[in-house]
């Protein structure tokens, strides 16, 4: 995937933005991204600038081991979008490709990054 976010004002606060949702063990929208990033918030082109955005950052994690942080993303229907699996696979994730499993996956994943990224409390 080519760079167009990475090393860009933009892409630090999405990022920043998705490791706040982990440690948090929330998550981001879409829509929320799009508005970050001055996108229309529906359609093609919101979609295709998330997806570059969005694959940056997990290509980024996971070359430092990290599991997907573009778990967090999700739509307005609280569910990822079809290029979360697409990278995945590309990423080298392996899942059968049923609806089922597709979730199963994705709930995995969201723990994983939850993990990686808790909070530790102070006491």
């Amino acid at each position: 995937m080519d760079e167009k976010y990475k090393g860009r004002k933009i892409f630090q606060r999405i990022y920043w933005e998705l490791i706040q949702a982990a440690q948090y063990r929330g998550y981001i929208t879409y829509q929320e991204i799009a508005q970050m990033m001055g996108l229309p918030l529906s359609g093609n082109y919101m979609g295709k600038e998330l997806g570059y955005i969005l694959g940056e950052i997990s290509q980024e994690e996971h070359l430092r081991g990290r599991p997907m942080l573009s778990a967090l993303a999700v739509g307005s229907n609280g569910l990822p979008g079809k290029g979360f699996f697409v990278l995945a696979k590309s990423l080298g994730y392996h899942y059968e490709n049923t609806t089922k499993e597709k979730r199963s996956f994705w709930e995995e994943m969201k723990k994983k990054v939850y993990r990686t990224w808790q909070r530790e409390i102070k006491q």
